[in-house]
């Protein structure tokens, strides 16, 4: 991490959080799970935080009218010093046009500076999970701006028309040394920041992973073991031709797929090998039981540059889990402990399986001492240490330029 001014631990500030393209109802109805969730939990709960606004991306506006009339959202916990708001337009989508983008982040941030005024914040930190805001919202009024990167957003191939529009954010984010906290090194290396930086990998609540080992799900139950579990959303992330070679490779072992099907085609391969076993994505509590009840974990990505750039939450989880995990040699992965065993392939994998199933289920002395010094709220001391910084190094004025 680069040099910032040194956060007291009494230093209490009014802070300002943004999703990038979900909201808070997406965060709580997949479990307040994936690490912008996690952040924002943090800021709801640290005695470090004051006031809190937060921002959902713009949805459009018959979608916010209709889902407000039938209560469709998750009650967010308002106050005088706590508030949600929800920007609407008539269009869902951002514009790809840099004018139109321009513009609109200029409106983004004239609906958050209204709310901060109503609200009464003073010098709020802004923290952002979308480098487009980071960009190009003014925030003039705010005293730092630090954007956090979970993903290398010009490596999706989802977002492709934006493309440009995040390469030209990145240059803006480095020029104005905006404040950079990203999962990963190889993202830090792609927006080559200027201002205050770190990398902030991973974590796990510890509280998910305590106690005896619950009872295995039913539908787990039936499958027989050993069981080598992959979890996570079931699209062109995973190497599926590498996994059917494995699988036909170690028929002696059931490979579990478990997450939603983000591209049905992704998996229709596997699903005709008999010692693969796919199932739907399920809650919190079930996703656990489901890998502490089993005996070895898989990373069995694609390596692409996208891949190349994720700090994967599950991996994280498996060691939460007491797991040996067998991943694909990819860079945010490396440096996690002599229980994390590389192959230059899914496909390749058969060792390290054998090796992985030696090693079994971590001590639970071990397994305990992991969770505590892999905790979110380790995690983002380091984040709110950037936010809380004394200084944005290069305000923006109302036009978007550096002064």
């Amino acid at each position: 991490m680069t040099t910032a001014t040194a956060l007291r631990d009494s230093d209490v500030h009014d802070y300002v959080f943004t999703f990038s393209y979900e909201t808070y109802n997406d965060a709580v109805e997949r479990g307040m799970m994936r690490p912008p969730d996690r952040i924002l939990q943090t800021l709801m709960t640290s005695d470090r935080v004051g006031g809190l606004l937060v921002a959902n991306p713009f949805r459009s506006l018959p979608s916010v009218l209709g889902r407000r009339m039938t209560n469709a959202d998750a009650p967010f916990p308002s106050g005088p010093r706590r508030r949600l708001v929800q920007p609407s337009r008539l269009v869902r989508a951002d514009p790809t046009s840099p004018s139109r983008l321009l513009a609109t982040m200029r409106r983004f941030d004239d609906v958050l500076r209204e709310n901060a005024e109503e609200m009464g914040l003073t010098a709020p930190r802004v923290i952002t999970t979308n480098p487009l805001v980071a960009a190009f919202a003014p925030f003039a009024w705010a005293a730092t701006v630090t954007y956090f990167g979970r993903d290398d957003w010009l490596s999706a191939e989802a977002r492709r028309p934006y493309w440009p529009a995040y390469r030209a954010a990145y240059q803006q984010i480095s020029e104005a040394e905006t404040g950079v906290a990203a999962v990963s090194q190889q993202i830090i290396d792609r927006i080559r920041p200027r201002g205050p930086w770190a990398v902030v990998p991973n974590g796990v609540d510890p509280g998910e992973w305590t106690g005896p080992v619950p009872p295995a799900p039913e539908w787990l139950a039936r499958i027989p073991g050993p069981r080598a579990i992959y979890v996570g959303t079931l699209d062109s992330r995973l190497d599926v031709d590498g996994l059917v070679v494995l699988a036909r490779a170690r028929p002696d072992v059931s490979f579990v797929l478990l997450g939603p099907s983000g591209d049905g085609s992704a998996v229709s391969v596997a699903r005709s090998i008999p010692n693969i076993h796919v199932h739907d994505g399920v809650g919190r509590a079930e996703l656990v039981a489901s890998l502490r009840n089993s005996q070895v974990s898989l990373l069995a990505h694609r390596r692409t540059p996208l891949t190349e750039a994720m700090s994967p939450l599950k991996v994280y989880e498996y060691l939460a889990a007491g797991l040996p995990v067998v991943s694909v040699d990819l860079p945010p992965v490396r440096g996690l402990g002599d229980r994390v065993l590389f192959a230059d392939s899914t496909a390749e994998m058969a060792d390290g399986l054998d090796h992985a199933l030696r090693l079994g289920v971590l001590g639970e002395d071990r397994r305990l001492r992991w969770l505590d010094e892999n905790s979110w709220s380790a995690r983002h001391r380091a984040i709110l240490q950037l936010a809380g910084r004394s200084r944005m190094f290069h305000r923006r004025d109302e036009q978007g330029s550096d002064r």
